[in-house]
């Protein structure tokens, strides 16, 4: 079998399996569409964050805890985080929270790790509408306040959701990734 046109670097940190099994499904998802085995899955609690610099094409997956902190593993990799080097590479995030018990700090974390990366130089794609949650806060919307900087997941509140966004979602990446 031969390489693969594209490589993507999935990134995740889960305390309670939620952000890990999104990971599944989106590289499920993107291998699909892409009819390929381009998504590398990894947990960044085993595998060092340094390992970004294998990919181009990069996701990070993180979780908001309690009162919009971050989750453990991210939290203890927090200082390896502001210093990768992302220029050049393009760079899709999604999130998981709770609207309904944390509706101040819906989806802190996904705005924390935006703002962590931003100015790395790094192309973010993978914006996504903040139509369809109910919450009063989130640090995870883009300036203008329609769309969080990456996908929204509540599992808490919304599981059903969860498959249909994630379809969406990489489809939107598709599309993002071929401009």
């Amino acid at each position: 079998m031969s390489e693969p046109a594209i490589a993507i670097g999935l990134f995740y940190g889960s305390t309670t399996c939620y952000t890990e099994m999104a990971a599944e499904k989106i590289q499920a998802q993107l291998n699909e569409l892409f009819d390929d085995q381009v998504v590398d899955v990894h947990n960044i609690e085993d595998v060092a964050l340094s390992n970004t610099a294998n990919y181009d094409i990069l996701i990070f997956g993180i979780s908001t805890w309690d009162f919009g902190e971050l989750q453990e593993d991210w939290e203890s990799h927090w200082d390896e985080v502001h210093q990768l080097d992302l220029s050049g590479k393009i760079v899709a995030l999604y999130g998981l929270g709770d609207q309904i018990g944390y509706t101040d700090w819906f989806q802190d974390a996904l705005g924390m790790l935006h703002e962590a990366i931003a100015p790395s130089g790094c192309k973010i794609i993978g914006a996504w509408p903040n139509q369809g949650y109910d919450f009063a806060e989130s640090k995870g919307l883009n300036a203008d306040g329609s769309h969080f900087v990456g996908l929204s997941l509540d599992d808490e509140n919304q599981y059903e959701q969860t498959d249909d966004r994630i379809r969406d979602w990489c489809t939107q990446l598709i599309e993002e990734l071929s401009e």
